[in-house]
C-alpha cells in the first residue's frame, strides 16, 4: 500500500480523508492544516494523526494529496516535488499556467507522477457515456450552483466552469482556434456568472455556461455528433443516448424504435434510445485509487499534470477575453 498524507482539511479534505480511510489500495499517515480551530476535531473524527509541520508530513508519505484552496496549491506542489514525492492536487492545479509550467518541468526533473483532481472524469455517467462519444461536433454544458461563500476566493471560470472545459478538452481531440467568452460580477469581485464559446480547428464548437448564483443547482452537458445524441447529467449521474442507424427494411427494424424516412430514396434510418449502464462509485476515491494505480504500474494518471495545465490555460483565456485577470 502507498503511503499518503493529506493537506487541507476542509470541507473537501475532510471528504479525501474519509475516502482514504476507506481504500484498501492507500494507507492514510496523517494530515496538516493550518487552521488549529479544525485540526483537533478532524483527529476525533477520523483517528488519523495531525502533524503540526509540514515538512514532516511530506517526507512520511509516497503521496502527498493537496486539498488545500488554490492560492496555496504552487508553494505546496513545489516542496512537495522537491522532496520527490508524487503528488494528488485538486483543480485547479495552480492560479497561473506560468505556475503548471514549473510543476510540469520540477515533476519531470523528480521522475515522480502527478495528478489533478478533475474528478468529473471518474462521474459514474460520463464514464458510461463515453465509449459513446466518438467525434462530438456540438458541446452544450451548463454548471449551475446556488450561491455559497466557499469558493469565491477564485472566479467561476476556475471554480465551476474548468470542470467542463477539461470534459470538452478529453473528448474533442483537436486544437481551439477562437475563444469567445463573456461574464458578470454579481455578488464577488469576481465573475459570478460567465458564457465561453470554443471553436475547435475540427469544426467542433463548445458552448459552456456557469453560475453560482442559480437557484439550483445543474451540472448538465449534450454532446451532438454523427447519428448520435449523448446527455450526461452529472449531478443526478444519469446518461442517455439517442442513436441513429440506417434502415434497410423498415418491417424488421427494432419495434421500439422510431423510423424516419428520409425521403427522395435516401433511405429510412431508425433512432434507438440506449440508457448505458451507470455503475455506482465514489468519484473522489475511484479518483485516487486510480491514481494509486498509476504509480504502482508506472502508467500514465488518468487526468494527467498536462490535462490540469491545458483546463487551466483555456480558463485563463476565457477570462482574458473577458478582460478580467486572476493571479491569486
Amino acid at each position: 500500500m502507498l503511503k499518503i498524507g493529506v493537506l487541507g482539511a476542509g470541507h473537501l479534505g475532510k471528504i479525501h480523508i474519509k475516502c482514504i480511510l476507506e481504500s484498501d489500495k492507500l494507507e492514510m499517515v496523517g494530515f496538516y492544516d493550518p487552521d488549529s480551530s479544525i485540526t483537533k476535531q478532524v483527529e476525533e473524527d477520523f483517528g488519523v494523526k495531525y502533524f503540526d509541520d509540514i515538512t514532516t508530513l511530506i517526507d512520511a508519505v509516497d503521496i502527498v494529496d493537496i486539498v488545500t484552496p488554490t492560492i496555496s496549491h504552487f508553494d505546496c506542489a513545489i516542496q512537495s516535488l522537491k522532496g520527490f514525492k508524487h503528488v494528488f492536487i485538486e483543480k485547479p492545479i495552480v492560479t497561473t499556467p506560468e505556475e503548471a509550467k514549473q510543476l510540469i518541468a520540477l515533476a519531470e526533473e523528480a521522475e515522480v507522477k502527478v495528478q489533478v483532481g478533475h474528478v468529473e472524469r471518474f462521474n459514474p455517467a460520463f464514464k458510461a457515456a463515453f465509449p459513446y462519444l466518438t467525434k462530438p461536433m456540438f458541446i452544450e454544458t451548463h454548471r449551475l450552483a446556488q450561491f455559497n461563500p466557499r469558493g469565491t476566493d477564485v472566479p467561476v471560470i476556475l471554480d465551476l466552469m474548468i470542470h467542463d472545459i477539461d470534459i470538452v478538452l478529453s473528448v474533442v481531440r483537436s486544437n481551439i482556434r477562437k475563444i469567445s467568452a463573456s461574464g458578470v460580477s454579481v455578488v464577488s469581485d469576481t465573475p459570478d456568472i460567465a458564457n465561453a464559446r470554443l471553436e475547435f480547428d475540427n469544426g467542433c464548437v463548445a458552448n459552456l455556461t456557469a453560475s453560482r448564483i442559480s437557484m439550483k443547482n445543474m451540472r448538465k452537458s449534450r454532446f451532438f455528433q454523427q447519428d448520435a445524441y449523448i446527455a450526461v447529467d452529472f449531478l443526478t449521474k444519469k446518461a442517455e443516448i439517442l442513436r441513429m442507424e440506417n434502415v434497410d427494411d423498415p418491417s424488421k427494424a427494432d419495434p421500439f424504435a422510431m423510423i424516419i424516412d428520409l425521403g427522395k430514396g435516401k433511405g429510412n434510418k431508425q433512432i434507438i434510445f440506449d440508457k448505458p449502464e451507470v455503475v455506482p462509485g465514489n468519484a473522489i476515491k475511484d479518483e485516487l485509487e486510480s491514481f494509486a494505480h498509476a504509480i504502482q504500474t508506472n502508467t500514465n494518471p488518468l487526468v494527467s499534470i498536462n490535462d490540469g495545465y491545458q483546463a487551466l490555460d483555456i480558463a485563463h483565456k476565457i477570462m482574458e477575453k473577458m478582460n478580467y485577470s486572476f493571479e491569486g
